[in-house]
């Protein structure tokens, strides 16, 4: 789910799975669709919003993967919950990791607290550069919102699903923020907030019926 021009999804595929990659973004279904036939992979994509998906795909499966600055784009947690549950076979597991929303709060220098942690109105920015390069001469308006971990986590057991995972960690794998220092084993932390707040979180759930 919102697998952008289909890294992970690829990745999944060269693994030996039948993977079925979903991002709204017409333009990322294309590249992710020229990556797959340049390496040769079986990857499917699928060009829907999250919250149409069943209106554009007619499949159950074995596990649903979402990953890393993703559900920050979504306004609704039940309904996407809902959505997972509904792609979902009886068995079935929900996968899922992502940035912690302890480090939404923060100002994109890391120096004081600007946002809430809780659910609230979206979050309307502008914003200079992109996440893969903060000095590209691109100004664009974002939207966004900052999901709690009891909306994310109480929307999936609503939904359905039963959680057998949880965990926090106070790293980042990616050097996607401001501040950062790299640790010895090649992650990412805040200059000064080493070790003092989680910067990522892991779920699983099942489906049981």
């Amino acid at each position: 789910m919102q697998c952008h021009f289909g890294q992970d999804t690829i990745s999944l595929a060269r693994h030996g799975a039948l993977p079925t990659g979903v991002d709204f973004a017409e333009n990322a279904i294309e590249k992710a669709k020229k990556l797959n036939d340049l390496l040769g992979t079986n990857a499917k994509f699928v060009h829907s919003d999250i919250y149409s998906l069943p209106e554009n795909l007619d499949e159950k499966f074995d596990v649903v993967f979402t990953s890393y600055g993703v559900i920050g784009w979504l306004p609704d947690m039940k309904k996407w919950a809902d959505i997972i549950n509904h792609f979902l076979k009886p068995g079935g597991e929900f996968i899922m990791v992502e940035f912690h929303p302890v480090v939404w709060m923060f100002s994109y220098d890391f120096k004081q607290i600007e946002f809430s942690y809780m659910d609230s109105a979206p979050i309307i920015e502008e914003l200079e550069g992109t996440y893969t390069d903060r000095n590209a001469q691109i100004i664009e308006q974002s939207v966004c919102w900052n999901h709690g971990l009891s909306a994310v986590l109480d929307s999936l057991i609503k939904s359905g699903l039963a959680i057998s995972d949880f965990k926090e960690y106070n790293y980042s794998p990616y050097d996607c923020f401001n501040n950062t220092i790299i640790t010895e084993d090649g992650n990412y932390k805040i200059k000064g907030l080493e070790d003092m707040i989680p910067m990522i979180y892991s779920v699983k759930a099942n489906k049981m019926t």
